[in-house]
């Protein structure tokens, strides 16, 4: 039966799959905590509900990482992205006051290479550990013609847990509530189909000619900062809080706005990053602030009376201020 064709011969290396899970075990292991129950290898992950809660809701958050992949595949630097993915699950997470408690993963690819796989699942067992979440599931599906040559993509899903009452942050959020900056560690995870038409399509610039202290391609993969601990310290003296993503604070501090309520942000004060700075230079303001978090990765909203507290906890700064007027932000 020479002539038979096997799923190998198709481009899907079953035995490589597994092998990769395998490898993959102590890894995720390392980001399991006392709620797990189980290991790896079920038809679904496990993990027990937290107890102490009065009405506790699950809540979800998905994401990718965009066309920021397409520069860690060129640039063959993989160790990041991970980070990256979890991230931007998790902050999205405790903008509704909820604790992060598990992440899944969908790694899709064009052909399995153990190796880089790797790379990519230590990333996302290091955003675990830096969320304090658990990587209880994930599935890494080998799809020869959806993706070509090293192309691969992912996706993230997390589950958090709070209290009923506490989900809808614009109920806490008042007048003469002060804004805090929480910096961001570059551009994150959005505006990247832009930046690279600025960086690779229109200067040119190579991946490894110097940015400041690094290497543009350094610059530019810098993962996403988590601020999952920082939301866990200071949850007692915050009202609300935004993660700045696509859309940039014009469009992502809205949505923790009341309808009779306006946010206030003094631009001078937003301190910036070379890397904003250098774009500044070939977009516009206007395109930066609607594309970009400009240096801002979460505002917090904070009583007056918590304001000192939560600076002496944080890197943060005062950026703006809540006032009556309506839903929008004012950039001033």
């Amino acid at each position: 039966m020479d002539d038979m064709i096997s799923y190998k011969d198709a481009g899907v290396d079953i035995d490589a799959g597994n092998r990769f899970v395998e490898s993959i075990k102590p890894i995720v292991k390392s980001t399991f905590d006392k709620n797990v129950i189980g290991g790896i290898g079920s038809f679904a992950g496990a993990y027990e509900l937290p107890e102490g809660y009065k009405k506790p809701v699950i809540l979800s958050a998905t994401d990718g990482v965009g066309t920021k992949l397409r520069l860690a595949i060129e640039s063959k630097k993989l160790d990041t992205v991970g980070i990256d993915l979890v991230a931007m699950c998790v902050n999205d997470l405790i903008c509704n006051f909820a604790t992060p408690m598990v992440f899944l993963d969908y790694y899709a690819t064009g052909k399995l290479d153990i190796d880089s796989s790797l790379e990519i699942i230590k990333g996302i067992a290091q955003g675990c550990i830096s969320a304090e979440t658990a990587l209880i599931g994930g599935e890494t599906a080998e799809m020869p013609g959806m993706y070509n040559n090293d192309d691969f993509d992912l996706a993230g899903f997390a589950v958090g847990i709070a209290e009923k009452d506490e989900i809808d942050r614009s109920k806490k959020t008042k007048a003469g509530d002060v804004l805090i900056a929480l910096p961001s560690s570059g551009l994150h995870s959005n505006g990247y189909s832009l930046a690279r038409k600025v960086f690779f399509e229109k200067l040119k610039i190579r991946f490894d000619e110097p940015f400041g202290e690094k290497t543009l391609i350094e610059t530019l993969l810098e993962p996403t900062r988590i601020y999952v601990k920082t939301f866990k310290l200071l949850k007692p003296y915050i009202n609300a809080l935004a993660h700045i993503t696509g859309g940039g604070i014009v469009e992502n501090l809205p949505r923790i706005l009341p309808a009779n309520l306006q946010a206030r942000i003094y631009k001078s004060n937003i301190k910036t990053l070379p890397v904003f700075e250098f774009l500044r230079r070939y977009v516009s303001e206007e395109e930066m602030s609607r594309t970009f978090n400009m240096g801002v990765g979460m505002i917090l909203v904070v009583n007056p009376l918590n304001v000192d507290t939560v600076l002496a906890q944080t890197d943060g700064y005062i950026v703006g201020e809540i006032s009556g007027g309506e839903r929008k932000v004012l950039m001033i």
